[in-house]
């Protein structure tokens, strides 16, 4: 299944204004059900101030993904563009979502990252700009201070919309 340009644009338009993480998720989700035929319900997004070196991390076997709340918040002060920070927590999050896939490699999830991002946004986005050359190159031209003090991880209200609930 190719994409045509009526996807990529619907795509493009809607990583551009999202909002929230929600609608962001709800992205990640709906690209790799395009690009890849697969999907997986009731994952829940944390906040946690992490070494800026690692942008999220999914504990193998749980239904979390942990996202770098210290290393999103530097992108947004410093690149004001909310459509960059889209990119750069989409493909946080659609590298963490291929992980709880099933993909345990890290250099199969890389290269399914910059698939799904080609696929669906097309060559020259920002999301797939960052896909093919790490979320770290937004940072290259950022002076980065020492982390400042960490704090409680929280939990994303409403990242998932789901009718699945276990009791």
């Amino acid at each position: 299944m190719g994409s045509d340009f009526k996807d990529i644009e619907r795509f493009s338009s809607k990583l551009d204004t999202a909002k929230n993480y929600g609608e962001v998720w709800q992205l990640v989700k709906e690209t790799v059900q395009f690009a890849l035929g697969t999907r997986r319900d009731s994952m829940m997004l944390f906040l946690d101030d992490l070494p800026l070196q690692l942008g999220a991390y999914y504990p193998v076997g749980t239904n979390n993904i942990v996202l770098n709340r210290a290393l999103v918040e530097i992108v947004e002060t410093s690149l004001s563009s909310k459509q960059t920070v889209n990119a750069l927590v989409y493909n946080l999050l659609l590298h963490e979502y291929l992980h709880a896939l099933g993909d345990y490699s890290e250099a199969g999830v890389r290269r399914g990252v910059v698939d799904v991002a080609l696929k669906c946004f097309g060559q020259e986005h920002i999301a797939t700009v960052v896909a093919r050359k790490s979320p770290w190159v937004l940072l290259k031209d950022i002076p980065l201070g020492p982390p400042g003090p960490k704090r409680v991880m929280q939990i994303v209200k409403d990242f998932e919309k789901t009718s699945k609930y276990i009791v």
